[in-house]
């Protein structure tokens, strides 16, 4: 029996109407369920990474189309453009690839559909960088994510963006889970990642003061880090603008023609688009973009994750990214004799698990993050938050963030990542489409691996390009990104020094976050100017403090207006379609 026929034997006892076929290397799966949770168990059971290029689920969800928002405007703004590469999708990989490609004599455009870079996945999660400790040395999660990690220093440095490396803490209340703690440790010396060891309780404090009692020890990773992720998004993209990359928002790619396996054309709600090659860093919707380009060889089946963010007055309780073991159950235990040998299967479970779980994380900013959870959902834009799922992150973590509770949130998110059946990225040349990159599938350690994954697509960038000219190192190329003031970091001296060179960086908008009209006008005329509310909030903090913007948002609306030349009714939270004042709402008087 071939491995087809005993493919489609599996899928028929999922579901009669699942079929399974190769296809120009790939498992193609066809039918229709009217249950999403069987087209993902469908896809995961068509894995087979020997003998096939990737999984292509094309079963369909009975009753289910994916809402793809109206672009905001329709204009020939960039009609007939040709730029050397155009880079689609402003989450971090895009904004580094960007970037990155400018460090060559390349003309770089990059198209996002959204009003602003890091809307997607990208800021929706806990800024993380990853130690990678439990992946495979041939995944490609671990050759970019133990690039990536070795890069962050030096890249927060030269952007200016906040990073922290305190390292990463695997928790565990009972003696026998050490097993795990020493298979972790045996992987970390076969991927080269330096300075993993187990702590018992009385070192471990030293590094995490306010574990609970009941924690056995941990797995300190001392590589592991922490930074802003929508700030690096915007500092990349901004470098990449003052570099001479092109950033083109509310532009979304409607279509391509293909022909001789080359893409000649990129349809746009903005025009035509006509490069010389793509790089698909498309996020959630990188498989469709693939499939314009007749370069599918993969299926992203969206998982979407919780975050809830707490008060500041909270951030103490955590000063690393901490989570417990999955085989750790707090007290009151199960016998030991049970719980030995369950555990056991445990973790086997733990070490082929696809999600890390939930943490407690210290943010950059120096609030605490918990979260996130995992729930495989058909919608692409299903970004909704829901009681159930703050409830089952509560209920996980409350034995690790004792102290924390309900009172403390302050906001919560959730994100949409973009997992393929294998489990791993998908970061490679066309292989049915000449003058296509991929970078799909990324999802975590996708923050980590950023700037990794930019260094190998602008190298084959260039090497494509070099086929039909000469292609030079950019002698002009700037890494820095000058750092603006942040009032919060000064001390009293400083700030009375900027205060009396510029008097808006005396004028308090937000209390919560210390943040001055000052900052507000820097982000305003930054080399990517937004003129949103959520923008500036993204940029320098305005309204993610206790009160949410409850005090803050009108000043920083009057701001915008101001800077802008418009009234303060034109000014939008975030799309053009999301006004937030519509006029007067008493009479004035004569």
């Amino acid at each position: 029996m071939s491995r087809i026929d005993k493919l489609n034997k599996k899928l028929a006892a999922l579901d009669p109407s699942f079929s399974a076929r190769d296809e120009r290397g790939c498992t193609v799966l066809t039918g229709e369920s009217g249950e999403w949770s069987k087209i993902v168990a469908a896809g995961k059971l068509a894995v087979d990474k020997k003998h096939s290029l990737g999984v292509v689920n094309r079963i369909k969800l009975k009753g289910f189309e994916q809402r793809v928002p109206e672009p905001a405007v329709r204009d020939k703004a960039y009609d007939g453009t040709a730029p050397d590469v155009l880079v689609i999708g402003g989450g971090i990989v895009g904004c580094a690839a960007a970037r990155t490609l400018r460090r060559y004599d390349l003309s770089v455009m990059l198209v996002e559909r959204g009003y602003d870079v890091a809307l997607g996945g990208s800021s929706r999660n806990g800024g993380v960088v990853h130690v990678g400790i439990n992946y495979s040395p041939r995944a490609q999660k671990h050759i970019y994510n133990n690039r990536g990690n070795a890069m962050y220093e030096g890249l927060c440095r030269d952007l200016g963006v906040p990073f922290e490396q305190k390292g990463q803490v695997l928790l565990i209340g009972k003696r026998w889970e050490t097993i795990l703690c020493a298979v972790l440790r045996l992987n970390a010396k076969r991927l080269h990642i330096p300075g993993v060891k187990f702590m018992k309780r009385e070192q471990l404090v030293s590094v995490e003061p306010h574990i609970p009692e009941w924690i056995y020890g941990g797995l300190y990773m001392p590589t592991g880090g922490i930074t802003s992720p929508y700030q690096m998004t915007v500092a990349l993209a901004e470098n990449a603008v003052t570099n001479g990359a092109q950033i083109c928002l509310d532009t979304a790619v409607e279509g391509m023609r293909v022909e001789e396996g080359k893409i000649r054309e990129v349809f746009t709600n903005r025009g035509i688009i006509r490069p010389k090659l793509v790089i698909n860093a498309a996020g959630v919707y990188s498989d469709v973009i693939a499939d314009m380009a007749g370069d599918r060889t993969f299926t992203v089946h969206p998982r979407k994750g919780t975050d809830i963010i707490l008060d500041k007055k909270k951030g103490y309780m955590v000063r690393t990214s901490m989570a417990k073991s999955p085989t750790t159950v707090p007290p009151p235990l199960a016998g030991e004799e049970e719980m030995h040998a369950g555990g056991l299967k445990a973790v086997v479970k733990a070490l082929h698990s696809h999600t890390k779980g939930i943490a407690s994380i210290h943010t950059a900013d120096g609030n605490m993050i918990i979260g996130p959870d995992a729930l495989e959902v058909p919608d692409r834009e299903d970004t909704a938050t829901t009681a159930e799922s703050m409830d089952s992150i509560f209920e996980a973590q409350a034995r690790i963030s004792e102290g924390a509770g309900r009172g403390d949130v302050i906001a919560y998110f959730a994100g949409v990542r973009a997992p393929t059946y294998e489990e791993d990225f998908v970061v490679r040349k066309g292989i049915f489409t000449e003058n296509i990159l991929e970078a799909a599938g990324i999802q975590s350690p996708g923050i980590t691996a950023a700037p990794a994954i930019a260094e190998d697509l602008a190298k084959w960038a260039a090497e494509y390009i070099g086929r039909s000219r000469r292609v030079e190192r950019n002698a002009k190329f700037d890494p820095v990104r000058p750092k603006k003031p942040v009032l919060r970091e000064l001390s009293d001296e400083e700030r009375a020094r900027l205060i009396a060179e510029n008097p808006d960086y005396g004028e308090m908008i937000c209390r919560c976050e210390e943040v001055s009209k000052g900052e507000i006008l820097d982000a305003l005329r930054s080399p990517l100017p937004v003129y949103t509310v959520d923008a500036v909030k993204r940029r320098v903090r305005p309204g993610m403090g206790r009160c949410q913007g409850g005090f803050c948002s009108p000043l920083v609306v009057k701001i915008i207006a101001e800077e802008r030349g418009v009234s303060s009714e034109e000014v939008t939270k975030g799309n053009l379609r999301s006004r937030i004042l519509y006029g007067d709402t008493k009479g004035k008087e004569e």
